[in-house]
């Protein structure tokens, strides 16, 4: 891939929201830390620097020499980004005397064609507590809001441009507009990055990176999975053997029913039902990161089990995507670990198998398109995402055999209604949490004391932040009166009314 931008990330929420934008305008772009930048950085048509947490005032915020790029190829400095390239060419930065949060106007727009197509008093979302009080040398002031006097420069013959607003985000009213003017007018980049392109350039390195040789791969039932699947195939034919390993933590009936719509799609797939071991091992355990590593050893050990048994098989796929990558090389470090789930990091030393990710630059949105232009069954292509370690996770405190039976059952009548009522499509991601508390309750004449779940339905785009659906509460109402008529111990259905952040989608 030749028209690429790279993109510096000093930390920024907003780094992956940069790259999603450009991606939309059909062009490839890498995310990399601010320390990794590459020997070979002027191969890239663009470089954009990201906002960061950070204050370049301070001793220990990230400052690497962002002039190498300068006049070079085309920079974009964003927030954080503005600020470093002022204050490595003597400009100077200050701390704000009013809060720079939020909504603002361009009340000043010089022409430049930086600006094509965006008006005079156009929305703008400001969030920073410094502000760039002298330009670098040689810039130009090029627009201005009511508090902010320099939100944008360029310099370098209008190869380098900073702003103090975010492009990227939904409140800029012409982000995209702008992103567009730099990247496609400024840096002259074609717009050539397609679900297409990608994967007749990927089928190619495939073929070009395996020849001959056998990759298995295991199938979850996900989108992720499925569509590196379908590639792969494309690439290698019945080289490729897949494993779907039912881990007993499935939704009900899944098993049977993704297995055959696997073998359908003229998949080489071998069913493995390991339920009961899987089950065993969780007895009695509580604590919710625990599950994970369990879930995750044991399913190692039972692919390691199956992939002996294939003869002459070198590589391992994997459906990684493209924010597992990212959160692996965070610019922050070693961060707090919310929860392990990642397909990055490799298999134990044991396992022989040279690793092949055929999706690792796509995000979730992508990964769809990629298997729509393959042409994979809507069934599959427009399944919510579901947890790796499922229905563990979603059974808070210890599993076990009849709990799982017991979350299958109002999963069930919690997704059918969904489609039924033509709601599914609307919805990123549904679900149904068994919780480890019993309520009080009244049955005919008889008191009960059994338990409580939680219905949870989300709208994302790939899960990094989310909104709960407000559905409607007849739909609602009915589901309700479903679990509890239609699933012995459990009297009481409440709705998860959480947002992401400061909720999680999943409750463990």
């Amino acid at each position: 891939m030749h028209n690429k931008v790279l993109i510096l990330d000093f930390g920024s929420q907003y780094t992956q929201l940069i790259a999603r934008r450009v991606r939309e305008l059909s062009i490839y772009c890498e995310i990399l830390p601010f320390n990794k930048i590459p020997h070979d950085f002027f191969n890239y048509k663009a470089v954009i620097l990201s906002g960061s947490p950070f204050s370049v005032r301070s001793k220990n915020s990230p400052k690497p020499n962002v002039n190498i790029f300068r006049k070079k190829i085309p920079i974009l400095g964003i927030c954080y980004g503005a600020q470093l390239l002022a204050h490595s060419n003597e400009g100077e930065v200050s701390p704000s005397n009013i809060r720079e949060y939020g909504r603002a106007r361009l009340i000043k727009l010089e022409k430049n064609k930086f600006f094509k197509n965006v008006n005079i008093d156009s929305q703008v979302w400001m969030s920073h507590s410094d502000t760039i009080k002298k330009l670098p040398i040689g810039a130009v002031n090029i627009a201005s809001t009511e508090d902010v006097v320099n939100a944008a420069f360029s310099m370098d013959d209008d190869l380098t441009f900073g702003m103090q607003f975010h492009p990227e985000v939904y409140h800029t009213k012409d982000g995209f507009q702008i992103l567009k003017n730099f990247l496609v007018d400024i840096s002259k980049i074609p717009q050539e990055w397609t679900p297409n392109a990608f994967v007749e350039s990927t089928v190619n390195l495939i073929k070009k990176k395996i020849g001959n040789e056998k990759v298995i791969l295991g199938l979850s039932g996900g989108v992720d999975s499925s569509v590196a699947a379908i590639l792969l195939k494309k690439a290698i034919g019945n080289n490729l053997q897949c494993i779907f390993v039912n881990n007993g933590l499935l939704r009900k009936n899944e098993f049977s029913s993704v297995l055959s719509q696997y073998k359908k799609m003229g998949l080489n797939v071998k069913g493995v039902d390991s339920s009961e071991k899987f089950l065993s091992k969780l007895k009695g355990v509580i604590d919710p990161e625990s599950k994970r590593k369990i879930i995750g050893n044991v399913f190692i050990e039972v692919f390691d089990d199956e992939s002996r048994k294939i003869k002459g098989a070198r590589w391992l796929a994997q459906g990684t995507i493209y924010p597992d990558i990212i959160e692996s090389i965070s610019v922050k470090g070693p961060s707090a670990t919310i929860k392990s789930h990642h397909n990055v990091g490799g298999l134990p030393d044991y396992m022989k198998l040279k690793i092949i990710e055929p999706l690792r630059t796509l995000f979730k949105d992508e990964v769809r398109k990629v298997g729509k232009s393959l042409g994979l069954d809507e069934i599959i292509l427009n399944r919510h995402p579901f947890p790796g370690p499922g229905l563990a996770i979603r059974i808070l405190g210890e599993v076990s055999k009849d709990k799982v039976k017991m979350l299958q059952e109002a999963d069930s009548i919690f997704i059918n209604a969904l489609i039924e009522k033509k709601l599914y499509n609307k919805v990123w991601q549904a679900g149904v949490i068994l919780l480890p508390v019993s309520s009080v309750g009244v049955m005919g004449d008889e008191r009960t004391y059994e338990k409580c779940v939680v219905l949870r339905a989300v709208t994302s785009t790939d899960g990094m932040t989310a909104d709960w659906v407000d559905l409607p509460y007849e739909f609602l109402q009915n589901v309700s009166n479903k679990i509890i008529n239609r699933v012995p111990g459990i009297n009481r259905v409440t709705y998860d009314i959480s947002s992401k952040p400061p909720s999680t989608i999943e409750w463990e």
